[in-house]
């Protein structure tokens, strides 16, 4: 075991990740236009903690990762709310992947954004990101498709401010990102990267009943607080 500026590696679990990010965003604490984007439902562990640290509003951005169809956990794209779409071209390359086949992936994939959409918010409206501090958070980044959708969706509302912050993630993706937004947070850039997972003790399927218990928690004290 090696600790990183308070983050001990391998993580114990998504809440400590949250906790050890949480330290890093410290200059957004209290601020009323700062709002926290969970990227679910791994991403709301995570983000529930900084939320709750810095005092802050805590939504979700809802994004899907285009698996290749035979290796699932390589993403090939990713899609948004809002019509967003990001594909990959070197695994589009890599493996031959025709437009017929993204098709079929992306049209699976948004009734799934579809669904989670509904089971995860409700009636509650969609959250007002123009002229926003905004910080998208995940429990890790590998290939980066799934952020950089979730970046390009806020993007379309004129944010003020866009953060990314994860726990870990591979340099080139990091480098990748670091382009297109104002600040990145991931204290480990571990140059064997491998998989998400690998970094964590508990990396455990979140669901959707934690997804939910969460945001009922973190809306309900957001509601407290402005009464």
């Amino acid at each position: 075991m090696t600790r990183d500026h308070d983050l001990q590696v391998p993580i114990r679990d998504r809440t400590a990740a949250g906790q050890a990010l949480a330290k890093r965003l410290l200059s957004y604490c209290r601020q009323p236009d700062v709002i926290v984007l969970a990227l679910p439902r791994g991403g709301v562990p995570v983000a529930y903690e900084i939320a709750t640290v810095l005092g802050v509003r805590l939504d979700l951005m809802l994004v899907r990762k285009l698996g290749v169809p035979w290796h699932a956990e390589l993403a090939m794209g990713a899609i948004a709310s809002g019509g967003v779409r990001v594909l990959n071209q070197d695994v589009l390359h890599m493996h031959a992947i025709d437009e017929r086949t993204i098709e079929a992936v992306a049209a699976r994939e948004a009734i799934e954004l579809k669904r989670r959409e509904r089971a995860y918010r409700g009636e509650r409206p969609v959250p007002e990101l123009r002229g926003q501090q905004v910080i998208l958070v995940d429990d890790g980044l590998a290939t980066g498709a799934t952020m950089q959708a979730a970046v390009r969706a806020a993007r379309q509302q004129v944010p003020a401010r866009l953060i990314i912050a994860v726990p870990v993630a591979p340099p080139e993706t990091v480098t990748m990102l670091r382009a297109e937004v104002d600040e990145v947070v991931c204290p480990l850039m571990p140059e064997m990267f491998m998989a998400i997972g690998r970094w964590y003790v508990d990396f455990s399927q979140t669901s959707d009943q934690e997804v939910l218990d969460l945001l009922q928690r973190a809306w309900q004290r957001e509601s407290t607080q402005a009464s």
